[in-house]
């Protein structure tokens, strides 16, 4: 049972769940703790903090007050009663799974920029209509893994915030799966991912939409949205641990380099780890006004390149769920051609489906034809990535979103 509390309320024997403020104004590298020497307490109430979080089931309580104000449910076991019977859906081809995907993209962005605006202003969350739209997405990856995730990439720098938090709501649904977790666990990895970035609504909008590189009290103000998210989700009522926990430190990393807390290793969820994960690969892909962008396999690249920050496990289950050449990235073929990847193979990393639409050597388009490498593994395969902007090339989405976007990239 959580209670809020002013630092005056503060004594020693109770049981810190967390410090209302940054990282920076406080001595103390642990989240949560028992509070047991007086010279903490001290620290705590010369510490520009007013308030904090205690839990009542570790410590002690306020004298003389003992109802609770808040209470923060972390199921052990799948709810008794799921929103709707989990049914698989069938799976389907990338084409007939596009248009659908799209649909879902519009309509779940629409509804998570009112979620946010509604928590900005305070009102309380409605869990059952977030649990419905992470269904509908985790049913669209079940009919195929990579339609709904490719398009999410695809994002306008006025709906980034809103899209982002879809996409990484996908991505954790599927790196979920990838480790085989529990269905139960699978939807709160969704509802987590939907969730990380909703912080981000109290950010003055000079920061948030800023392109360039921020300065110091900036980047200080921009590292105070995980907390401020947290304190959103804690006003919401009932709400899980592991998604108010994923929002507080989806930006901590495993060498202790992240933030607000600087966790390291096993100090930082498996969830957290895994959403560390989600965030940095669609940040880095979403084609975005404004943001440094890599290509999906530039992204992996780089992601392996700098492994010392994320957890190895969770790291190598996402690139067997994204792929080593995740859809939309331009490969070069042994046959001397270029070919855009469509589709990745259920069993094989290495062994896609691409449209090959250009000749290397006559530098020159060709007719677009379908690959599928892992029915001609003898005579073609993928030699490495390629750069779109070595080659001069612009909207390669063009050539596997089948329709499903219009002109400028944005989904239908």
């Amino acid at each position: 049972m959580l209670r809020h509390i002013e630092v005056s309320q503060l004594c020693v024997g109770m049981f810190i769940h967390e410090l209302c403020g940054s990282w920076v104004d406080h001595p103390f590298w642990k989240r949560s703790f028992l509070l047991e020497r007086p010279e903490d307490l001290e620290a705590i109430r010369v510490s520009p903090i007013h308030s904090l979080w205690i839990d009542l089931d570790k410590g002690l309580n306020v004298a003389g007050e003992p109802v609770p104000a808040l209470r923060i449910v972390e199921p052990a076991e799948p709810p008794r009663k799921p929103l709707r019977r989990p049914l698989v859906p069938p799976r389907l081809a990338m084409n007939d799974e596009l248009l659908r995907a799209a649909d879902i993209c519009s309509r779940s962005k629409a509804a998570v920029a009112q979620m946010f605006s509604e928590l900005r202003m305070g009102q309380v969350l409605g869990l059952e209509r977030v649990g419905e739209m992470v269904l509908e997405i985790s049913d669209s990856l079940m009919r195929h893994p990579d339609a709904l995730i490719s398009l999410a990439r695809l994002k306008t720098a006025d709906e980034y915030c809103y899209l982002h938090s879809v996409a990484v709501c996908a991505l954790m649904i599927g790196l979920a799966r990838r480790l085989e977790l529990p269905p139960h666990l699978v939807q709160e990895a969704g509802i987590a991912g939907l969730l990380h970035d909703v912080g981000k609504m109290g950010l003055p909008a000079q920061i948030l939409g800023k392109t360039s590189a921020l300065d110091e009290q900036e980047r200080r103000i921009w590292c105070g949205h995980p907390e401020a998210g947290g304190k959103m989700l804690l006003e919401s009522r009932h709400i899980s641990l592991r998604v108010l926990d994923v929002c507080l430190h989806h930006h901590e990393r495993a060498d202790g380099s992240g933030y607000p807390h600087k966790l390291c290793g096993s100090q930082i969820s498996l969830f957290a780890r895994m959403a560390a994960v989600c965030d940095v690969y669609d940040s880095k892909t979403s084609r975005c006004s404004g943001k440094p962008l890599w290509d999906p396999a530039e992204a992996i690249r780089q992601m392996v390149l700098a492994s010392a920050k994320f957890d190895q496990k969770v790291l190598h289950a996402f690139i067997r769920c994204v792929g080593i050449y995740p859809v939309g990235t331009l490969v070069r073929l042994r046959s001397g051609r270029l070919a855009v990847v469509l589709e990745q193979h259920p069993e094989t990393l290495l062994m896609p489906k691409v449209k090959v639409f250009y000749s290397i050597a006559r530098r020159m388009p060709i007719d677009q034809q379908v690959v599928d490498l892992a029915l001609m593994a003898q005579e073609e395969s993928i030699l490495g990535p390629e750069s779109e902007k070595t080659w001069g090339f612009k909207n390669l989405e063009q050539f596997w979103t089948a329709g499903a976007v219009g002109e400028g990239g944005q989904a239908h």
